[in-house]
């Protein structure tokens, strides 16, 4: 299938998704794997990680300029060697195999993680005083985070429930994720052109959903600063369910 050969409702979809992206990007972090999941039904699995990669980074770029000042850097600083380590498995991988295989194991870790966080508070104190500084568990983060960003763009629910258990104010958990997304999606981009799944069509196409990208961010800005606490963080964790679960189910 060819990137311009949409039908006038797929476009309408597309242009949804846009706007959706810039909002996950200064709101509602999770709701981006929905967007995934889209994207993976309107195009071939393998090449909508690649069309959709720049649009992300798009949505990234206005969300570390918003959000400069609520960033955590020692959150990000322990991820990075591990993030690596999980993008080139990622790359190895998806050289080899289609995404469209890995769908459903990306879904399950990231229902396995919402299980974690929502169980966390019925396992006792020593998880909740623990687990957060426990290298173990930052290295597994990170592993996962590389490996999911890279073979799907799916990373948004593994760093939600990071996040979440790292016990960040909402303000923080977005500006401490959009720093996240965009390091890591600027070094995907070298992997993706030789994996020949960014391409001279592919950026075209990106550049006409800027706008709806620009649009969707600035009514995320404007949501978070209404949504309580406690509803934000059951919205992330919902929607990174259903993500998933539409990962697993095809």
């Amino acid at each position: 299938m060819k990137i311009f050969d949409l039908v006038l409702g797929e476009w309408i979809i597309v242009i949804l998704c846009a706007m959706l992206i810039g909002f996950a990007k200064t709101g509602i972090a999770s709701m981006g794997i929905l967007v995934v999941t889209v994207f993976m039904m309107l195009f071939p699995a393998r090449d909508s990680v690649g069309i959709l990669l720049p649009l992300l980074i798009v949505g990234d770029l206005y969300a570390v300029t918003y959000y400069r000042k609520n960033v955590v850097w020692r959150y990000l600083f322990s991820l990075v060697p591990w993030v690596l380590i999980g993008i080139f498995l990622g790359y190895l991988v998806l050289d080899v195999v289609t995404s469209e295989q890995l769908k459903p194991i990306v879904g399950i870790l990231v229902l396995a993680l919402i299980g974690l966080h929502i169980g966390r508070d019925k396992l006792g104190d020593r998880f909740n005083d623990l687990l957060p500084q426990s290298r173990s568990f930052t290295i597994t983060m990170g592993i996962l985070a590389g490996f999911t960003t890279m073979i799907g763009n799916a990373a948004g629910g593994v760093m939600a429930i990071y996040l979440l258990v790292k016990g960040l104010p909402k303000q923080e958990f977005v500006g401490t994720g959009a720093w996240f997304f965009l390091f890591v999606n600027v070094i995907k981009i070298p992997f993706y052109i030789h994996l020949g799944i960014i391409t001279s069509a592919s950026i075209m196409f990106n550049i006409w959903l800027i706008p709806a990208i620009l649009i969707g961010a600035y009514f995320g800005v404007k949501m978070l600063k209404i949504i309580p606490q406690r509803i934000f963080q059951y919205m992330v964790l919902g929607f990174a369910a259903i993500g998933a679960i539409r990962l697993i189910i095809g």
